[in-house]
């Protein structure tokens, strides 16, 4: 069974989970687990290289995007909290982080890891970031710190594969596949489907465990999981996100009518008008009885100021399906 840790690794509650995990594990005696980190971003757009955390913590924006990490805390309830847990837990001897660090890279040297050396690697260098972070207080957004925790964590070609851009596309794909499928908090879980959210007790990430382990969840194939993906992030208004994980099957699926279609209406949200409209004239002179393709040609052409075209599909998506009506 593989259990993904979405997270990030400036939250604190994600070094904690990770401690928590690793405990509800020892006890495990079900089927062989594996486990793989994910890339999760509490706060994007962190600066390169980081701030003294004291001094971001004053502006309220931060501490509310700070609040994704524990969203039943107020930022600084969840600071003086997680400080006595993480001694508790065994983290230190030093518990803190001095900077407000874009732990994009960090993310990017993790995926690197498990794509070179597998699970046990890639847990041995999110241990190290976290660390770096957590304890030594070191600024994870710089290069030259990134190189000694891949060093430490016995992967020293982790700072040429970074310097020379590994893992970009990744860690951005992944970002946008997680949000596609819900995940909102770090540490978030996720087992065979199954879903859990924070760094939970240890004996409840045991019986979640058991849960997933019971459950028998439909496999995909990989171009449909994309395509829903795309079309979640396209409901939650990331018009972007989703072309973005529709590349490749635009690039190898081109013609598929449902994949231009998605594409379509991406890029008319997304006001990129003129690519809407050279997927949607042909959609509509294949498909003249699809009501939607009509309207959304129509709108588009509305939108360039085309008016007497785009009155033409609007009335014909009209007249298939009243309620498309202006």
């Amino acid at each position: 069974m593989r259990i993904e840790v979405w997270a990030d690794v400036v939250c604190t509650w994600a070094y904690i989970g990770k401690r928590r995990l690793e405990r509800a594990l020892a006890s495990w005696e079900g089927e062989p687990v594996e486990v793989v980190w994910r890339p999760f971003r509490i706060d994007p757009s962190a600066p390169v290289p980081a701030e003294p955390l004291a001094d971001a913590l004053r502006d309220p924006m931060v501490d509310a995007a700070l609040q994704r990490c524990a969203p039943d805390l107020t930022p600084g309830e969840n600071r003086e909290r997680v400080s006595h847990i993480a001694l508790a837990e065994g983290i230190g001897p030093r518990w803190g982080a001095g900077w407000r660090a874009n732990s994009h890279d960090a993310h990017r040297l993790i995926a690197l890891a498990h794509s070179a050396g597998g699970t046990r690697l890639q847990d041995a260098v999110a241990e190290e970031v976290l660390r770096a972070h957590f304890v030594d207080a070191r600024d994870i957004s710089r290069p030259e710190v990134l190189a000694e925790v891949a060093r430490r964590a016995g992967f020293p070609e982790g700072d040429a594969l970074l310097a020379d851009g590994g893992g970009e596309a990744a860690v951005r794909e992944l970002v946008l596949r997680g949000r596609a499928a819900g995940v909102a908090t770090s540490p978030t879980f996720v087992a065979n489907g199954v879903a859990l959210r924070g760094a939970q007790p240890p004996e409840v990430i045991h019986d979640f465990l058991s849960g997933a382990a019971r459950v028998s969840p439909r496999q995909l194939p990989e171009e449909v999981e994309r395509l829903r993906h795309a079309e979640a992030l396209l409901d939650l208004g990331d018009p972007l996100g989703a072309l973005t994980l529709l590349q490749p099957l635009l690039d190898a699926h081109g013609d598929d009518p449902g994949t231009r279609l998605l594409a379509a209406r991406a890029y008319f949200h997304s006001a990129q008008l003129t690519r809407a409209l050279r997927m949607l004239e042909p959609l509509a002179a294949a498909t003249p009885d699809d009501s939607y393709v009509q309207l959304l040609l129509g709108r588009t052409l509305q939108r360039q100021g085309d008016a007497r075209r785009a009155a033409v599909h609007l009335r014909l998506a009209a007249a298939m399906s009243p309620g498309y009506a202006a």
